[in-house]
């Protein structure tokens, strides 16, 4: 299926979750990226979900990690309209989250963090395909930071939904996603 096709399909999907199966979801999702087999992570980025669009929660994943990485360095994004990219910003008990035009928490204030200083990322998305690739909201934020990373920089998808046999209109500036997690399994490529 073609990237539009993808976008609609799971947008409703995710549209028609309720309260509680997107808890029972999020739950099990926690449990399987707790399954992961990560080296110690310094620099985490984690994207903060949308409101009213029933993303994952990338919190309790964080909270997990700063657990078992003590010293993690949390960083969140701020899209740069202008120049259509993300920027990376620490993410402290007093930095200041304001919402975007997307409904996307952004940090308003703090220090902005290198993405070569990055070992994980947590990716959001809307459907992803069994070699990796991924069908984000098609403004590209997420290819063009994921091109700037190491190349041993983790890149893991989260979602709630098994992936589409193939995505068909997938181009060079794609970038493929190291592991996608979801509440029933791990997916590696």
């Amino acid at each position: 299926m073609k990237k539009g096709e993808l976008r609609k399909i799971y947008r409703e999907k995710r549209a028609a979750l309720g309260q509680s199966e997107m808890s029972k979801l999020q739950d099990l999702l926690l449990i399987r990226f707790q399954q992961v087999p990560l080296p110690f992570i310094t620099v985490l980025h984690r994207f903060m979900p949308a409101q009213g669009k029933n993303e994952v929660d990338t919190e309790p994943l964080a909270n997990w990690l700063n657990f078992s990485n003590p010293g993690l360095v949390q960083l969140v994004p701020k899209v740069n309209t202008s120049t259509n990219d993300l920027h990376h910003y620490l993410l402290k008990d007093d930095t200041i989250l304001i919402l975007n035009e997307w409904g996307i928490p952004e940090p308003e204030n703090g220090p902005e963090i290198a993405p070569e200083e990055i070992d994980l990322v947590l990716i959001p998305l809307l459907a992803f395909d069994q070699t990796g690739h991924r069908v984000g909201y098609g403004k590209g934020y997420y290819d063009r930071f994921l091109a700037t990373c190491r190349p041993d920089c983790i890149k893991t998808g989260l979602s709630f939904f098994p992936p589409a046999d193939n995505i068909t209109d997938t181009n060079t500036f794609d970038i493929a996603m190291d592991f996608c997690i979801t509440p029933d399994r791990i997916y590696e490529f």
